[in-house]
């Protein structure tokens, strides 16, 4: 099904290329996978400040929660010389595409607004290549999260877990009320969503040896057995039809207490939020038990690309839009996630996103706050995708943990 849906998209691609070139012209044209209804409201929000401005919008979504689809559709557009004006991206692949000498230059406005002094540095690493701003991040998600149902809670005792043993006790007790325990959907990067969390609660230190430094005897030892006994134990959590499943389905069984816990970032909320839920009222937020006090994060980020001398005052413009202080406080608080600016004001947020910017602040005080192996900001899409595969065969009981480790370790050397 995925290689007829890629085939499909790019097919569409090909044949409104010409009609979408002479749009863009007038405006941006962004490539781009928010597509849920949480995300497209979020998006509306940018659509229209744009719109406000004089620049019109040419949208150009492509379905799929971690962007897969997105990027061979993007790849097909570049391929054949018409980019977007901009495209959605996250992590490693904003420099994949910038080592291939892809992307403007965002330095002119950069420069004017002072980026440099209110994107924190963790963001910049990626916004940045070569010395020169090349993308605009949109926001700092989080993606160490849990979400319960409040109901579902209160009945279990209304205690939130705060390790391990006490979230599998939670868990049981939400099999004892009828309910499915663990909402997932079984997707590579959701797979590797739970995996990044289980991993960071093992510690920071293991964590950072793993997935940032890829440390052969760290991705090889007994610690991440553990991890991957412990991805075996939520697997029987999970109910049988999760196979495919979206991820914001399985928002949608928690939001309508059909399931007890979604394990997923903060974009999550977003899905909450629009169903007309309140946090602390209908549902709990918090992190994933073992990791309170740090943050694995990923950034969504406009990559500009390279265009035509007449659209570039347009994607300038849409690249200031993006970093006004006003704008990050109005499209987080939708989107679910924190601004990417250190001096937006949390007054708008709810509860879940004054959590999310004081988390924010603290890791990256405290030196905690560590990009996300499941999200593209730990390693190089080859080594994320050979982690991608190992974790999912595991979890759907391919592999034992024995078994799971020792492929592991191989397939991250392999992949390097």
């Amino acid at each position: 099904m995925r290689k007829f849906l890629t085939t499909t998209a790019i097919a569409a691609v090909m044949m409104t290329m010409g009609s979408v070139s002479a749009r863009a012209a007038e405006g941006v044209e962004v490539l781009h996978w928010w597509t849920s209804g949480g995300e497209a409201a979020a998006l509306d929000v940018l659509k229209k400040d744009l719109e406000g401005k004089g620049i019109s919008w040419t949208d150009m979504p492509v379905a799929g929660g971690g962007g897969t689809e997105a990027m061979t559709v993007l790849r097909a557009r570049v391929t054949s010389g018409n980019a977007p004006t901009a495209v959605q991206m996250l992590g490693f692949d904003i420099l994949d595409w910038a080592k291939e000498g892809a992307l403007g230059n965002l330095d002119d406005v950069a420069a004017q607004e002072g980026w440099d002094k209110v994107i924190p540095t963790a963001l910049q690493q990626f916004s940045k290549y070569d010395g020169h701003w090349i993308a605009a991040p949109v926001n700092v998600h989080s993606t160490n999260w849990v979400w319960i149902n409040k109901a579902a809670l209160d009945a279990a005792g209304g205690k939130e877990p705060a390790n391990w043993d006490e979230l599998i006790a939670l868990l049981d007790k939400f099999k004892e009320q009828g309910i499915t325990p663990v909402a997932h959907g079984g997707q590579p990067w959701q797979d590797a969503t739970i995996f990044d969390a289980v991993v960071l609660s093992l510690g920071n230190d293991f964590y950072k040896k793993a997935f940032i430094d890829l440390d052969p005897a760290t991705l090889g030892s007994a610690e991440m057995k553990e991890a991957f006994d412990r991805m075996t134990k939520l697997r029987s959590y999970v109910d049988d039809n999760f196979s495919g499943r979206d991820w914001n389905l399985a928002s949608a069984m928690v939001i309508e207490g059909k399931a007890g816990v979604q394990f997923m970032g903060d974009w999550a909320k977003g899905e909450f939020i629009k169903a007309g839920k309140k946090p602390g009222t209908d549902f709990v937020c918090m992190r994933f038990p073992g990791t309170q006090g740090s943050v694995t994060f990923n950034s969504d980020q406009f990559a500009m690309f390279k265009v035509a001398d007449d659209k570039v005052p347009a994607q300038l413009k849409m690249a200031s839009a993006i970093e006004s202080p006003v704008f990050q406080s109005a499209f987080n608080v939708v989107k679910g996630s924190a601004p990417a600016r250190t001096d937006v004001p949390d007054t708008d947020f709810d509860d879940c996103g004054k959590k999310a910017i004081k988390d924010l602040a603290e890791a990256n005080t405290n030196g905690s706050l560590m990009g996300s192996m499941a999200h593209g900001h730990a390693n190089p899409a080859s080594v994320k995708n050979a982690i991608y595969d190992v974790v999912t065969r595991q979890f759907n009981g391919e592999l034992s943990s024995e078994e799971a480790v020792a492929e592991l370790a191989a397939a991250v050397e392999a992949a390097k």
